[in-house]
This record gives structure tokens, sequence and C-alpha cells, in this order.
């Protein structure tokens, strides 16, 4: 147990991890691609159509998805502020702004895939809806949290102050998730839940959980690119990094 400890914690430098990424970052595209064809062909051409909503339901392959990725992404980025801000380490700080622009885009597609949902299903683009709003919350706070990070040149005291950002802004997921149940709202419940069986066809259940697999993979990809290029950046004048093969081929 103790040799698995130190093989971990020996891949928490910046010098370490930077080739361990480098390593991952086509395995988690392939998945992301593999997972998103599958989602995609199941929820656009086989799942049925739904007797309700009709062939318009078929915006949940991707708004379920990103919508739920915007939201896990940030749970994992207040986690990294955490560890950052316990144990200083520099690796926390790099990992939750390389999440930060992703979780972003995830939580933009989020709040754009539901308002082409809306404009058939309630008649308009927008409410002021407790979900729609604390969801847009979370997008304030992803550019919040880049902006924030973009004024500060200091890397380490860029992280400690995003992570308090991210550690506060923390409270706003569970009023997403639980904003359907606490308020009169116009946003349906989950379809999927930990606790009793899902309220849909089997075959739009396995187009969701695909597609939320391709966005979970991306999100890993893309992530461990742009975490590379924050460690190339920060550690620029490190030995380690003048000695890179990759940089001077």
């Amino acid at each position: 147990m103790s040799n698995r400890l130190i093989n971990w914690f020996h891949y928490s430098s910046p010098a370490t991890f930077y080739p361990l990424a480098g390593k991952m970052v086509p395995w988690f595209t392939a998945l992301a691609v593999i997972f998103c064809v599958a989602g995609l062909w199941i929820g656009f051409f086989v799942a049925p159509t739904d007797f309700q909503q009709g062939e318009g339901y078929r915006i949940i392959f991707l708004h379920v998805p990103t919508s739920w990725m915007s939201m896990f992404i940030y749970l994992v980025m207040a986690f990294w502020s955490a560890v950052g801000l316990t144990l200083n380490t520099r690796l926390s700080g790099v990992m939750a702004t390389a999440l930060a622009p992703t979780g972003a885009i995830m939580a933009a597609l989020s709040l754009w895939t539901g308002a082409l949902w809306g404009k058939p299903m309630w008649g308009t683009w927008w409410i002021w809806d407790a979900r729609l709003t604390s969801e847009l919350i979370l997008f304030f706070l992803y550019l919040g949290y880049i902006a924030l990070r973009s004024a500060i040149d200091d890397p380490r005291r860029g992280d400690k102050a995003c992570a308090v950002l991210a550690l506060v802004g923390v409270v706003n997921i569970p009023i997403i998730y639980f904003s359907v149940q606490w308020w009169n709202t116009l946003h349906q419940g989950s379809s999927v839940s930990m606790t009793r069986s899902p309220s849909m066809a089997h075959t739009m259940l396995w187009g969701m959980l695909l597609m939320a697999l391709a966005a979970w993979m991306y999100t890993i990809a893309v992530a461990l690119v742009r975490a590379r290029a924050i460690i190339l950046e920060r550690e620029r004048h490190a030995d380690w990094v003048v000695r890179l093969p990759e940089l001077n081929a």
C-alpha cells in the first residue's frame, strides 16, 4: 500500500506529471470520439420518438450531459482548490485553472441547448426559472474564475485567490441540483436518479449515458492538454523543461 501511495505522489510534481499527461491525452481523446459517435447515433437515429415532446426531445442528448459536466467540473475544481490551499501543491492550481474554460463551455452549452428546448416546449427562449438562473450563475462563476486568474500575474497568489472563489461558489451546485425540488419551477425533474428506475426508454438512457461519458472523456483530454501548456508556461525556466526533447526538436 505504501509503495502505491509513493507512486501516486510521484506524479504530483509538474516535472513527472507532464509526460504522464502527454501519454494519457490520446487515449482519452479516442474514447471521447468513440463514445460521442455511439451516443449521437443512438440518440438521434435509434432512440424512439417521445410521445409527448416528439422529435424535439432529442436535444436532451446534448443538454443533459453538458449540464451534468458543468456541475461536476466545478466540484472537481473546488476539490483541487481545497487540496491546493491545505497542502500548498503546485499541481492543484494548474488542474483547477485547466478545468475552468471547459467548465464554462459546458455551462454555456447547457444554457444554449436548454433555450433551444425551451422555445418549442415553453414558448420562450428564457425564463427566470430557479434551475436556469442558478445555472447562469454557475456560468458567471466560471467566467469570474478565469478573469481573476488572468488578472493576477503571480501564479501562486492567483491560485490561492481563485481557490477561495471556487470554494465559495461551490454552494451553488446543490442549489442547481435540488432547485426543482425546493421551488415551484417549470423545469422538469430528473429523468435519471440514483434512487429510482429511469423514467425513459433504455435506448434513450444508453444514448444519454454514452454522451455523458463522451463529455467526461473530452473534459479530461482537454484539461490534460491545457495543464501541460500551463506547466510549460510556469516552469519555463526549470532545467527539466529546457531538456525536453519535444521542445528542442
